[in-house]
C-alpha cells in the first residue's frame, strides 16, 4: 500500500486543493457546485483554517499531496468530509487516511455524507465503520447521511 499520513493543512495547499476541487468529474461525483477562485480561498481561511472547531488535515500520499480531510459542526452535528485528486481515486489512500483521522476525531457520533450515486464514498465511508442512517433530499438530489458510534 501507497504510504498515506496526515498533517495540518498549510495555506500554500490550498492551491492544490482548488485545483483538485475544480476537477469536473470529482464535482459530478461528490454532486458539489464549483466554485471560484476567490470563493473557494476565502471559504478556506475564514470558515475552515480561520475556525478553531475544525479540524483539518492534509492527506500525504508517497510524499505527494493527496487531498484533505475536515471535521466541522454543522446543524448541531459534528460532521467529516474528504476529498482526494482523482489520480489518488482507488488506491485505499482516503479509507487509510480517514482512518488515520478517526484517531484525531473522537466526536462521537460523527457523521458522512455522500451523493447517493457516489459509490466509491459510501464504500469508503462504511470501510470505517459508518453505518447508513436516512437518504435527504435536497431538490432534486439525494444524499445518503452515515454515522459512526
Amino acid at each position: 500500500m501507497t504510504g498515506v499520513g496526515l498533517r495540518p493543512v498549510a495555506v500554500e495547499d490550498l492551491e492544490v486543493f482548488y485545483q483538485q476541487e475544480s476537477d469536473p468529474e470529482a464535482l459530478r461525483r461528490a454532486n458539489f457546485p464549483s466554485r471560484s477562485h476567490a470563493s473557494f480561498t476565502e471559504h478556506w481561511r475564514r470558515r475552515v483554517l480561520g475556525d478553531p472547531s475544525v479540524r483539518a488535515r492534509a492527506i500525504v500520499a508517497d510524499g505527494e499531496l493527496a487531498g484533505h480531510i475536515v471535521a466541522w459542526w454543522q446543524d448541531g452535528r459534528r460532521t467529516v468530509g474528504l476529498w482526494l485528486g482523482r489520480i489518488w481515486w482507488g488506491r485505499g489512500i482516503g479509507t487509510r487516511a480517514l482512518t488515520l483521522f478517526l484517531v484525531e476525531e473522537t466526536t462521537r457520533p460523527l457523521y458522512g455524507e455522500a451523493d447517493v450515486r457516489n459509490a466509491a464514498s459510501i464504500r469508503l465511508l462504511k470501510r470505517c465503520g459508518f453505518e447508513e442512517m436516512e437518504v435527504v433530499r435536497e431538490g432534486a438530489e439525494e444524499f445518503l447521511v452515515l454515522s459512526l458510534g
